[in-house]
């Protein structure tokens, strides 16, 4: 039985989607999902500046919140990218998602979202490790290759 392309070629390369590992479709979700998340987390630490007592306080959790709003919006921005196969979308994500680390601990310390940033932070290191992979450095390889 041959495959049909829209194009109407038969026995032609699957899409790009078709060949992609499960775990990279995964990891793609976890992405999604770690931005939304951390959007959320952001907004909830800004609106906490409003329960702060002193004005050096209100500043830094504000800052901290308007910080992680603005890396979540770039990990759901550059998920597109790590769906594709993009090797600089995997490391702007892996440094986007190292910067949300140390930003999860000062909301910790500062605002009262313990187990939210706990869980946050245990999705985002979920994400890294499935980011990096051997069959997630297989398709980014496969990837880089196909685009050569």
């Amino acid at each position: 039985m041959n495959d049909t392309t829209a194009d109407g070629g038969a026995g032609t390369a699957t899409p790009d989607a078709a060949r992609r590992p499960v775990i990279v479709s995964v990891a793609v979700a976890f992405v999604y999902l770690t931005g939304l998340l951390s959007i959320l987390l952001g907004i909830l630490v800004l609106l906490s500046r409003y329960t702060q007592s002193s004005s050096g306080d209100v500043l830094v959790v504000s800052l901290i919140g308007a910080a992680i709003i603005l890396v979540g919006l770039l990990i759901i921005g550059i998920a597109s990218g790590v769906a594709r196969g993009s090797r600089l979308s995997r490391i702007a994500l892996t440094v986007y998602l190292a910067i949300q680390v140390p930003l999860h601990a000062l909301a910790i310390a500062t605002a009262d979202f313990d187990w939210i940033a706990a869980i946050q932070l245990a999705l985002e290191i979920f994400t890294l490790v499935v980011l990096w992979l051997p069959p997630t450095n297989r398709f980014f390889r496969a990837a880089a290759n196909a685009r050569r």
